[in-house]
């Protein structure tokens, strides 16, 4: 990562708490390309594996041959009969992705322990966006996910759950505690708007110094 000045913010984010369109206004305000569900498809591509592969796996704790398909089904594309592919070759993949990302380009990348696969970067910004359970619940029902709060709530805590699980599985960090991230943030006490431009602000500070050591 020598001689890198490309800069990378990651978001890690509980269910609801509004981190991916934090993300995007950020990526908007610093005129930098956004990845989230886009992420796995160029993974899912790069690799040769097939996009439902990584859709299924996306942000999931392995378990021993999740990955297994039956003989006449094939996950490389024709030629390839049958087979595993393991969870952890679809992290692999997935991590390898970020990596050459932000060895590449400035950008924003949501979830996916991106945090963590790019820890030795030098212009990598984390942040972890959460908020009282009630807000995500509403955030969760105003978007159209669910449609009454029991649905959101049993919603919220299984992803928050399933997100924890695949966190703290592939890193030595915890996921959602503040000493692991540059930044927390509680989504719930100003409009999203003004949120972004004190994260944007707080980047561009970051990247002043960054710049005035380079």
């Amino acid at each position: 990562m020598k001689n890198n000045n490309n800069f990378v913010i990651t978001i890690g984010r509980q269910m609801g708490s509004g981190g991916r369109e934090l993300g995007k206004l950020l990526a908007e305000k610093l005129n930098v390309d956004f990845y989230d569900k886009r992420l796995l498809l160029d993974a899912a591509k790069k690799s040769g594996l097939l996009p439902e592969i990584f859709e299924r796996d996306d942000e999931r704790t392995p378990s021993m041959l999740s990955g297994a398909i039956g003989i006449g089904m094939s996950l490389f594309g024709a030629g390839t009969i049958g087979g595993y592919v393991g969870d952890d070759m679809v992290y692999r993949a997935q991590s390898d992705m970020i990596r050459e990302l932000g060895a590449t380009k400035s950008c924003i990348i949501v979830g996916r322990t991106a945090d963590y696969v790019l820890r030795d970067h030098p212009r990598c910004i984390s942040i972890f966006v959460h908020a009282p359970e009630e807000a995500c619940i509403k955030r969760i029902i105003g978007r159209g996910d669910k449609d009454c709060d029991d649905k959101a709530k049993a919603l919220c805590r299984k992803i928050n759950k399933l997100r924890a699980s695949y966190y703290n599985f592939y890193t030595d960090r915890t996921w959602g505690a503040a000493s692991t991230y540059d930044l927390t943030i509680n989504s719930s006490l100003l409009p999203m708007e003004q949120i972004a431009e004190l994260v944007a602000s707080y980047i561009r500070s970051r990247l002043a110094i960054w710049q005035k050591f380079d």
